[in-house]
């Protein structure tokens, strides 16, 4: 099952976040980062990421902000839009690589643990790996085919069956 465009998302406008925080205490920052790459951004520059625009990327990004000035630095959350369709078809494709990428991580790993002699072992890696992939979900912005070979490891995993194979259309 793909992620659905939520009713608010318009696919030609993202939400920026131009930032500076300062070095130290390094905390805050390392804090800031981990968060951004949690919600899986697009990096444009130093201190400029955006993601897709809806109601709740705004809102994470409103939260970061906040977390910047507390932190003595300066944030602005924006709106815009790419002004060249290559411009978003780079930004849509490198989300999609890194998503991709993740969920390949995913069907590895289930692919792995069928292997553990322990069937709690087995057990305990399925629960993770779910976990894993919703976090994951979270942050998919564009569908991609990964996540249907991930999601078929997860269920081969569960079941003690090879994962069905499925033929890309």
């Amino acid at each position: 099952m793909e992620p659905e465009p939520a009713p608010d998302e318009r696919p030609d406008e993202w939400v920026m976040l131009a930032y500076r925080i300062p070095r130290e205490p390094s905390t805050p920052r390392i804090a800031v980062w981990r968060k951004l790459r949690k919600y899986g951004v697009f990096q444009l520059a130093d201190g400029v990421v955006v993601l897709p625009a809806s109601a709740r990327t705004r809102e994470q990004f409103d939260w970061v902000a906040e977390e910047i000035v507390e932190a003595h630095g300066q944030a602005e959350v924006w709106t815009a839009a790419p002004t060249t369709q290559n411009q978003q078809d780079r930004m849509r494709a490198k989300l999609s690589a890194d998503r991709a990428a993740e969920y390949d991580e995913i069907t590895d790993a289930a692919e792995a643990a069928r292997s553990l002699p322990d069937p709690d072992g087995r057990t305990k890696k399925l629960t993770q790996l779910r976990r894993r992939m919703r976090e994951i979900d979270k942050r998919t912005f564009f569908p991609t085919a990964q996540r249907d070979g991930a999601e078929a490891a997860l269920k081969g995993l569960a079941t003690g069956r090879p994962a069905e194979t499925q033929v890309p259309q």
